[in-house]
């Protein structure tokens, strides 16, 4: 009888881990399901015919895509934005970003990830289009028809990304100066004669005034002086192995409860040292899965 038992125990158990297993797999195909398939920037590099191409301010927002019903992240996550927010916009569906303002993604974050919106913030985001991922022809044909669809629209928290051209580098980059001086993160080429394509390319650039790259977070290191009791740097690992301190960019919060161990970061830095280090590297953020 007691083998019988110890028997029926294991079936059970070897049920309830099958059944886990395949919820495990129903969820992860499910987002796979709904996860959109994005237009991917690559570095900016000056090897291209910079007339060709529209250029956007680059915002420190979230990648957001409207499918015509819902906002779903890169990974094919739900925002849960109020339904007013959405209320009016239309049913084909856009790409763009979240967006709070300038050097206010913290804020933005931690409101776009809550279950439940808080209705205060969610007036205060703007969701700043700039392409249709679903219509046909070249980037310039998309951008004539967004420009008519965002005009016709009255939703207030739908805002058509601003697009111009520049005829030379040195222009370009004296643009990008003054919208850092401002605040702005950087800017973005999208080619006029590219077609929407789900994958990473030269059709669409991403230009700063410095680099940034993620790492994972494999150690904390206590800090002295007035950050004594608190977070000093962060020992963080490139997925080429390389180890190296982050000490700036932290808030006195961050250092007080600073990101996890294992945690991957998001970090900025001026190019590398002869060794490979990353320099100057200082905190961004933590990625957003």
């Amino acid at each position: 009888m007691a083998a019988l038992q110890s028997v029926y125990s294991v079936y059970i158990n070897f049920s309830t881990l099958q059944l886990a297993l395949l919820l495990v797999f129903l969820s992860s195909s499910a987002q796979a399901e709904t996860q959109p398939k994005l237009m991917l920037a690559n570095t900016y590099h000056s090897n291209i015919e910079l007339k060709d191409y529209w250029v956007s301010e680059k915002f420190d927002g979230v990648r957001a895509y409207w499918d015509g019903k819902t906002l779903l992240s890169r990974q094919g996550n739900v925002y849960h934005a109020p339904p007013w927010f959405t209320a009016q916009f239309p049913a084909t569906p856009l790409d763009g970003e979240l967006w709070l303002g300038r050097q206010r993604f913290d804020e933005l974050s931690g409101a776009v990830r809550k279950d439940t919106p808080d209705e205060s913030e969610w007036r205060e985001i703007r969701f700043m289009v700039f392409d249709l991922p679903r219509a046909e022809g070249s980037f310039d044909q998309r951008l004539n028809k967004l420009k008519n669809i965002i005009s016709q629209n009255q939703s207030p928290y739908l805002v058509l990304v601003a697009q111009q051209k520049f005829g030379d580098e040195k222009t370009l980059m004296a643009h990008l100066v003054a919208l850092v001086a401002e605040g702005a993160e950087g800017l973005i080429l999208h080619l006029g004669s590219a077609p929407y394509r789900s994958q990473r390319s030269d059709d669409l650039l991403k230009l700063k005034l410095y680099q940034d790259a993620e790492a994972t977070v494999i150690g904390h290191i206590g800090g002295k002086g007035k950050y004594k009791g608190m977070l000093g740097s962060l020992l963080v690992e490139t997925g080429d192995g390389i180890k190296f301190k982050i000490g700036s960019g932290f808030s006195d919060a961050q250092r007080q409860s600073p990101p996890a161990i294992g945690t991957t970061i998001t970090y900025k830095y001026y190019g590398l040292t002869g060794s490979g280090t990353p320099r100057f590297a200082s905190f961004l953020r933590i990625r957003e899965e």
